[in-house]
């Protein structure tokens, strides 16, 4: 596992989603991912998981201090007395004290976003979370939540991959140092189909979506977190540190987008 260094904070470059895992499988899916190194779990109210993935962890053996843990209030509880709660609701559901980082999930128009931001602002001078940011946001809109908030915003997470170029927010993000967090980075398996990721996996004997992951992790302020719930699929995300992309390569994936 490689690890980037931001905010004082050593964060894994690969971290676990768990969009649409539920249930036993989510369980499951978790401590295969935990067990084999996995140190950087991505969760959220609206997933309706929290409660299987703090039973994981609790099942693991790891120590707090071991695990970076990410949620995400929903958009329809972004008013003061309501995001608290759903952060407290989130802390008992995972059985953990505090977050390492909590996120808007996405915005909602009919709440100042100043109102959000004081909320955030209060929870990580209680200890509830470490470190804020948000998902979904739009250049105007992450401008703006920076000026309400008390302390640096840590990452923003946004769709992000090969077919999808962000090359707006990505500079704004680097200008304000802010850590992205790609989702959907296989683009829900659209990537493998791509001929140019094809070839360059072919040429270092790996799969499509591993070039794609090692794409991102490539740049500069870029994690990501995939979701992976087949123990292989998990196993290939880790192996990404294991071959590195020429300079022309990176330029060819650069481009699909365009």
């Amino acid at each position: 596992m490689e690890y980037v260094e931001f905010q004082g904070e050593r964060v894994p470059k690969i971290g676990l989603g768990t969009w649409d895992l539920r249930g036993e499988a989510c369980v499951r899916a978790l401590q295969h991912a935990l067990e084999i190194g996995y140190r950087h779990v991505d969760t959220a109210e609206f997933y309706r998981n929290e409660a299987e993935i703090g039973t994981a962890i609790a099942q693991s053996g790891l120590a707090r201090d071991q695990l970076f843990l990410t949620s995400k209030v929903w958009s329809n509880h972004l008013r003061y007395d309501d995001l608290i709660e759903a952060c407290q609701r989130s802390l008992q559901k995972l059985g953990v004290e505090s977050l390492d980082l909590y996120l808007i999930h996405a915005p909602d128009p009919q709440v100042p976003i100043e109102e959000s931001m004081r909320a955030l602002n209060d929870l990580q001078a209680n200890g509830k979370i470490r470190h804020f940011g948000v998902s979904n946001f739009t250049v105007p809109q992450l401008r703006r939540a920076l000026q309400h908030a008390s302390a640096p915003v840590f990452s923003h997470q946004f769709k992000y991959h090969p077919l999808h170029p962000q090359d707006e927010m990505l500079a704004f993000c680097r200008r304000e140092k802010i850590l992205v967090t790609a989702y959907s980075p296989i683009a829900k398996g659209r990537v493998l189909r791509s001929p140019v990721l094809q070839e360059i996996a072919r040429r270092h004997a790996v799969s499509a979506a591993q070039v794609a992951l090692r794409w991102l992790v490539d740049q500069d302020l870029v994690i990501t977190i995939p979701k992976a719930s087949d123990p292989k699929h998990q196993q290939q995300n880790l192996e990404i540190f294991g071959f590195d992309l020429s300079p022309e390569e990176k330029i060819k994936i650069d481009e699909m987008g365009r």
